[in-house]
């Protein structure tokens, strides 16, 4: 057996490991706040399921309580018969909540909101891991200065239009500084704000770009297009990014000049290259001289001499891979911006004059596949994915829908301040009409989102793969709040 498919395997089982520790330890983590709470007030556990419907495995503890893994893996539950009647959710308990003592208001209150609440802890704690060991940023992704401007851009019914950036006046060189105000430290907290953005100005979409130009601070009316794959608010420019070589094939005018990996391109025939597009062009340009590549080789400054491919041949650039530096936000800063990330996509979600929907969300498919992504760029981006899952599971399950703890939370208040409980058959037609729609919204989501997105993801991948025209490996976007799971 080669070493590669070994290693191939071995990253594989890796990935698998990560994603079942992280994911699995989300919703964990989440069940076993409920369940210790519980505990802890004295109330009634029935059963600990990760998942929904038949198990798949159970045991019985000597303490009484039923530990299960079920089929549907949609989130989990703690079966509390003096706590939430669920049983269309949760399947019937054996024991009726007649026959147990009632339990207080403070109780359920405590108990609903533990899961939310060790979510953050959670998060708390990986989140003091990524302080200690550093947040990878890739450095096409730290700058906000911009490097080019695209002329033109496609919307999402396919017609080129000129790019709102070049109508707005945005120059290359341009440090932009915030995004409706907001400030911006990296160009996906950029690609984030513009998405997320609902201003409107005279019947066109409108977002302001704040950037220093010349050592003067300029406010940009920019008007955006709905334009990509995924229909979000796009200018159209790219900024900075560092080119480091990835892969080379051999025999190639790359190898023939002597390129290595890990070399950075800075400048070919002495003309600075700041981006990908401009690194394709450049190799690509014609003539009859050799190009004159300008690098930097373990920081020292070095110009290498390549033969132009010959009758559209390739160059040998397979691949660029990205540098990264690294940040180490407190543990404080990680949980908090992810806090305000999730507000910001429900807000955009609930706003009538923004371009976010529901077809913007990530189901438990889309999920996975996103933690088999940042699982494979390595364990910093996992675990940076797995923080801010944790915070919108804490979110989510604390918004007042019946079925979410937040639900719980509202039909006890209310109880409390009628001064009795609400009619037993209004609460389980109520849980059982929103259970519907919350999973008719996760299985809309999964199968005519997640699925289409990775099959399209995947095909861009292959296309980028391509010899002719080297592809970047970068990191991973935010996601936008997963759809909503007890």
């Amino acid at each position: 057996m080669s070493s590669d498919l070994l290693q191939s395997i071995f990253s594989n089982v890796w990935v698998m490991f990560l994603v079942v520790l992280l994911f699995g330890g989300s919703i964990f983590v989440h069940e076993l706040g409920h369940f210790l709470a519980a505990r802890r007030r004295g109330a009634h556990v029935e059963r600990f399921s990760i998942g929904f419907g038949p198990a798949i495995w159970s045991w019985h503890g000597r303490d009484g309580v039923e530990y299960r893994i079920s089929w549907i893996p949609l989130g989990g539950y703690v079966l509390l018969p003096q706590l939430a009647d669920l049983g269309a959710i949760e399947g019937e308990s054996k024991t009726s909540a007649d026959a147990l003592p009632p339990v207080n208001y403070a109780t359920k209150m405590i108990v609903f909101v533990a899961g939310a609440t060790f979510n953050i802890l959670f998060a708390f704690a990986l989140a003091c891991i990524v302080w200690y060991i550093g947040q990878p940023v890739a450095t096409g992704f730290s700058s906000t200065t911009v490097a080019e401007i695209m002329p033109t851009i496609k919307t999402a019914d396919k017609q080129e239009v000129v790019s709102p950036a070049v109508k707005a006046g945005l120059k290359p060189g341009d440090v932009i500084l915030a995004v409706d105000g907001a400030p911006v430290q990296t160009f996906n907290d950029i690609v984030e704000h513009l998405a997320l953005s609902s201003g409107w100005s005279d019947g066109q979409r409108q977002t302001v770009f704040t950037v220093r130009r010349e050592g003067r601070q300029v406010d940009l009316p920019i008007q955006p297009v709905i334009s990509g794959n995924e229909k979000v608010r796009m200018v159209g420019f790219t900024t900075v990014a560092k080119l480091v070589i990835g892969r080379i094939a051999p025999g190639t005018p790359a190898a023939q000049s002597g390129l290595q990996l890990d070399d950075r391109i800075v400048a070919i025939d002495q003309k600075p290259v700041l981006t990908l597009t401009q690194l394709v062009d450049a190799l690509r340009a014609p003539g009859d001289k050799p190009l004159e590549l300008s690098i930097l080789r373990g920081g020292e400054a070095r110009t290498l001499s390549m033969s132009r491919p010959k009758d559209g041949g390739e160059v040998g650039i397979v691949a660029l891979k990205t540098d990264f530096v690294y940040t180490h936000p407190s543990p404080f800063a990680q949980v908090g911006d992810c806090v305000v990330k999730t507000f910001r996509t429900l807000w955009a979600l609930v706003n009538p004059r923004s371009d976010i929907g529901i077809s913007h969300l990530s189901g438990p498919i889309g999920i996975i596949s996103n933690f088999v992504d940042v699982s494979r760029a390595g364990l910093p981006f996992a675990l940076w994915f797995t923080i801010l899952v944790n915070v919108n599971l804490a979110i989510l399950n604390l918004l007042p829908i019946p079925v979410l703890d937040g639900g719980q939370m509202l039909f006890a208040t209310i109880a409390r301040l009628r001064g009795r409980a609400l009619p037993t058959n209004f609460v389980m037609a109520t849980q059982s009409v929103f259970f519907v729609l919350i999973f008719a919204m996760i299985g809309y989501i999964s199968f005519f989102v997640d699925i289409p997105r990775i099959v399209r993801d995947s095909k861009a991948e292959r296309a980028a793969e391509a010899p002719a025209k080297p592809a970047p490996e970068s990191a991973p976007a935010p996601t936008p709040a997963p759809a909503p799971a007890k």
